[in-house]
């Protein structure tokens, strides 16, 4: 599909990357780098419960903007969670402070699948005006809108908030196949919807978190997850806008979650990008990949690792540079303003015709 883009997005370094085309520069944003890390967020946020924050326009656009004035970044991530679309279509989940995704009745039967229903725009209208807003504000800069993946949110769900194993969501796939792929289906539909939201309202990307697909073995994502995340791609593949995927510790996946639809596959520290190349097998863009823990590191540590990540990503069409998981919430504002700027201007040479 052409692109529709205004010529200043379309020629934006990281719309350029995601297409595997040439940018002036490697782009650079942060995962959860709307917030998290920065005190101007969390003096917007205070007092402010998260999941109310999402609904309120002012506040949302604020907190989306504020990294790319902070850090000079090459795209803005738009600031929501992978549970508001569920919280909008009045699904009884809350995001606690310090845990996460908390859900008062966990799904374990076909009664609690049957709870999860359809979002449509009219259950998150604010979302739109925020996304139209901040399109506006963002001018040359692009937007990426996101929602989380059926396994991610279903994990959420049948656990009732966050877990290390899994254990109640892989004994619903292996036990009770039909509820599983009923659960995922329903979830599919809600990030399909909540995708099309924000493309359609101006976002200029969109990335699917598949944020705990790590915890599987290939067979089982290959059987129980790949169809329902390859759907949600699918539905959105008529806009003609980049699709980013990505999860932690998915080394092992890389190659199926480039299967499921991604043009641009997001990896995490503990694959080197060029190995990352390999084994998604098509040549596709990555997204990665500093090991957030080296944000503390000191400087001395961390530049020898940006001109090893930048080097190795050329071994891809395009590299879109990022951490390897999303931003501490005790990171230095400065040093990840520092790594921006040195991404940007280290990699400028390389993106020079001959």
């Amino acid at each position: 599909m052409a692109s529709t883009l205004p010529p200043s997005l379309d020629s934006s370094a990281y719309l350029l990357a995601a297409r595997g085309e040439r940018p002036p520069h490697t782009p650079v944003w942060f995962m959860r780098q709307a917030g998290r890390a920065l005190p101007e967020y969390r003096k917007v946020r205070e007092g402010i419960p998260m999941l109310e924050a999402l609904t309120r326009p002012d506040i949302v656009v604020e907190i989306t903007l504020q990294p790319v004035r902070r850090y000079g970044v090459d795209a803005a991530v738009f600031y929501s969670d992978i549970v508001a679309p569920l919280k909008s279509a009045g699904f009884d989940v809350d995001i606690k402070p310090g845990i996460g995704p908390v859900v008062a009745e966990p799904i374990r039967d076909a009664e609690g699948v049957g709870r999860v229903r359809p979002v449509t725009p009219a259950d998150v209208p604010y979302t739109t005006e925020s996304v139209q807003q901040l399109v506006s504000e963002l001018g040359g800069t692009p937007l990426i809108g996101f929602a989380g993946a059926p396994f991610t949110v279903a994990s959420y769900l049948v656990e009732g908030g966050p877990s290390k194993d899994f254990a109640k969501t892989k004994a619903m796939m292996h036990g009770d196949p039909a509820l599983w792929h009923s659960l995922a289906d329903r979830l599919a539909d809600v990030a399909i919807a909540y995708l099309a939201v924000q493309v359609e309202a101006g976002a200029s990307a969109v990335q699917l978190f598949d944020s705990w697909a790590g915890g599987l073995s290939p067979r089982d994502y290959e059987r129980f997850v790949l169809p329902h995340t390859a759907r949600v791609f699918e539905a959105i593949e008529h806009y003609g806008v980049p699709r980013v995927h990505f999860g932690v510790n998915t080394g092992e996946l890389l190659g199926l979650m480039s299967a499921a639809g991604a043009d641009v596959v997001g990896v995490d520290w503990r694959v080197p990008l060029d190995e990352a190349v390999r084994r998604i097998g098509t040549p596709k863009p990555v997204q990665g990949n500093l090991d957030p823990a080296l944000l503390f590191a000191g400087w001395e540590a961390i530049e020898p690792e940006l001109d090893r990540i930048l080097a190795e990503g050329k071994a891809a069409p395009g590299h879109i540079f990022n951490l390897g998981h999303g931003v501490p919430p005790n990171a230095d504002p400065d040093v990840l303003e520092r790594i921006t700027k040195y991404v940007q201007s280290a990699s400028q040479s390389a993106h020079v015709p001959a």
